[in-house]
């Protein structure tokens, strides 16, 4: 059995961090904190003209016809550019589940993200349309993620078809995870390269590197069980759900790791609003929050192998 990722996936995958790169700059990322929208202007055009939206949307319906497989590595990517858009909450859980890619989709359990700017909401109550709803704003530590509570008439959601839309946001969350965890290691890691102490690079002090390294080892064991929480969604597994737990606990666990890293060998500096590493330390807080904690995903793990 093949467990590596192919060429036109990896094609993919590259193809959306050049658009990333150059669309979603940390600088426009900083910008969505402040502006109207919490968005980048633009940028979901991109997505959508690209084929990213609706990746897993059947050709006849306008997408490309993939599967979460092929999708999850775009998702990392997502993540690792900190993009302020609902791509999870659209790609993954609203395109399946709807069977359209002409429709917005912000998702949460009470709290909504991006919901101001959604066609359509769901949160632990049901599916909401946007005309009819009363929007909340709450408070956030991502600016950029700006988040709503939601109050309306809800309109009951399939539960079967409820679960696995979950599961493929939660599986596309662990992914963004593991693309922060990534971004932050490598400003990181070209920081203590320049950053000098006593005359040395601090990357080359002995602390750091155990630091940097450990959080790395935790990196990647993280994504391993992401891709495989993938695969498994794809493969329409049925205990897909607790792969899916898994990884988010291990892409949290990761992310987290990474952040204090980043911290500790940034000094002082890492705590300012003006470093760009703030941007992606509290978007990695944001989603490790989201979309069930530690100790429900400990739970849901734990009743499948007890």
């Amino acid at each position: 059995m093949k467990f590596s990722f192919d060429d036109e996936q990896l094609a993919l995958r590259d193809a959306t961090r050049d658009l990333l790169t150059r669309a979603c700059t940390p600088a426009q990322v900083r910008a969505a904190w402040t502006n109207e929208t919490g968005r980048v202007p633009g940028l979901w055009d991109h997505l959508v003209d690209m084929g990213v939206v609706g990746m897993l949307a059947p050709e006849a319906a306008g997408g490309l016809g993939l599967t979460f497989v092929d999708l999850v590595l775009v998702l990392e990517e997502t993540g690792r550019h900190a993009v302020p858009e609902p791509v999870v909450e659209t790609a993954a859980w609203g395109v399946p589940l709807l069977g359209r890619t002409d429709l917005t989709v912000a998702a949460g359990e009470h709290w909504v993200p991006w919901a101001d700017s959604a066609d359509v909401i769901f949160t632990a109550a049901g599916r909401f349309e946007h005309a009819d709803v009363v929007l909340v704003p709450r408070p956030s530590v991502d600016g950029a993620r700006r988040l709503f509570e939601v109050h309306g008439t809800p309109a009951a959601v399939d539960v079967a078809d409820g679960r696995a839309a979950y599961n493929r946001g939660v599986c596309g969350i662990a992914a963004q995870q593991c693309g922060l965890a990534d971004r932050m290691l490598e400003m990181t890691a070209d920081y203590v390269r320049e950053r000098r102490q006593f005359g040395v690079a601090v990357g080359s002090f002995q602390a750091v590197k155990h630091h940097l390294a450990n959080a790395r080892i935790a990196l990647e064991f993280a994504r391993p069980l992401v891709y495989r929480a993938a695969a498994s969604i794809a493969a329409g597994e049925a205990d897909a759900g607790v792969n899916v737990s898994m990884a988010k606990l291990k892409a949290d666990a990761a992310s987290s790791q990474s952040a204090r890293a980043a911290l500790q060998c940034h000094g002082a500096i890492g705590y300012t609003t003006e470093y760009d590493l703030h941007l992606y330390l509290k978007r990695s807080w944001a989603l490790g929050r989201s979309w069930g904690d530690r100790t429900f995903h400990l739970g849901r793990v734990a009743r499948a192998i007890l």
